[in-house]
């Protein structure tokens, strides 16, 4: 069997040019390096928009949730039942409060850190187990809000970084993804999906991000 990779891209739905929704362009990107940009399809038993491609020996899912940012976890878990997906192997893709832009990060596992839609994957996969793909988005400067910086677009400047973050991004994810693979190689037939496991015990990558919100905690 070869192994099942999904990567979520958190984010709220009809807001993708914003800082919040980062992930969704991330996905965007790598959906487009795929030559899979056209097969998004809306599949009402994840409340999300799918693709499923390959990479090498990987099957690939792709997920964007067509729900808020603060239940993304319930359509992230509806997906997990839907493939057989373990939740140490779901990577997710999310803007970062605490780092600038222009800078990515992966991190193993661990808490929210105020994420409102890492903390409802949390809560609705009851694990803290999986890795995430953080996208520096940076803090509001002056007197602006979290929540107006972090649901407001990027700016004409910030775009022009933007465009070597995704393409970064996608560079990061492709090699994590080539890392299960060949992880797959040498594990064991018993355990199909358990490339990101090994991937997880590695030390926290960073190329270049960390997250956070304001709003109720998330339902499943």
């Amino acid at each position: 069997l070869f192994p099942l990779c999904p990567v979520v891209g958190l984010g709220n739905p009809g807001m993708e040019g914003t800082r919040h929704s980062v992930g969704m362009a991330v996905l965007g990107a790598l959906a487009a390096r795929l030559g899979v940009a056209d097969r998004w399809r809306g599949d009402k038993h994840v409340s999300g928009e799918v693709i499923v491609s390959e990479v090498q020996q990987t099957h690939v899912v792709l997920l964007r949730p067509r729900l808020l940012m603060n239940v993304n976890g319930v359509s992230v878990a509806k997906a997990a039942g839907k493939y057989g997906i373990r939740p140490e192997d779901i990577l997710l893709v999310h803007d970062e409060l605490d780092k600038p832009l222009g800078k990515i990060v992966i991190k193993h596992g661990g808490s929210a850190r105020g994420h409102n839609g890492v903390r409802s994957c949390v809560d609705c996969l009851q694990t803290d187990a999986m890795p995430r793909l953080r996208v520096g988005i940076g803090r509001p400067t002056g007197k602006t809000p979290v929540e107006r910086h972090v649901l407001g677009r990027f700016s004409s400047e910030e775009k022009k970084v933007l465009e070597s973050v995704l393409v970064q991004s996608v560079d990061l994810l492709l090699s994590q993804l080539s890392q299960e693979d060949s992880q797959q190689d040498s594990q064991p037939p018993s355990s199909p999906a358990g490339g990101r496991q090994a991937v997880q015990k590695r030390k926290e990558t960073e190329r270049s991000s960390s997250p956070a919100e304001n709003s109720p905690a998330s339902q499943c």
